[in-house]
């Protein structure tokens, strides 16, 4: 992920350690959805939950090292595949220069009136590609 579009840090709160001291497997999957807000911003601008028209398809997560609490962790996000109606969310935590995990995620753009996928707007799929690198 060297070329990473959005980052978040974040300092770790005690409250997120398990018993060994170690930032807890549950915490950090909800990192990777915080750190994913600019890209729900450009499928929904305003990100109306009235109008909320994305779904997650799919994750996966690995834990690479411990993270630990007391020091800033750094969330970097990137598009890494746009499709016709999904695209995929790559995500990676850093702590003191090391990767500690990496998740890939898969989110569809949803109708949920209809319950089924629907085709992004060629202006989304435009925006999301730039974040890829891809050239249209």
């Amino acid at each position: 992920m060297e070329d990473t579009q959005f980052s978040l840090s974040l300092t770790p709160r005690f409250c997120e350690t398990d018993a060994l001291g170690h930032i807890n497997n549950t915490v950090i999957p909800v990192w990777f959805e915080a750190a994913r807000e600019p890209i729900f911003e450009i499928v929904n601008p305003g990100q109306d939950l009235a109008k909320w028209n994305m779904i997650i398809a799919g994750f996966t997560i690995a834990f690479n090292a411990p993270t630990f609490y007391g020091k800033e962790v750094t969330v970097k996000t990137h598009i890494s595949r746009v499709g016709n109606s999904s695209f995929e969310i790559a995500q990676s935590c850093w702590q003191n220069g090391r990767q500690t995990a990496e998740a890939k995620t898969t989110m569809v753009h949803y109708n949920y009136q209809t319950e089924k996928s629907q085709p992004m707007s060629d202006e989304v799929k435009a925006q999301l590609a730039a974040l890829t690198g891809e050239i249209e």
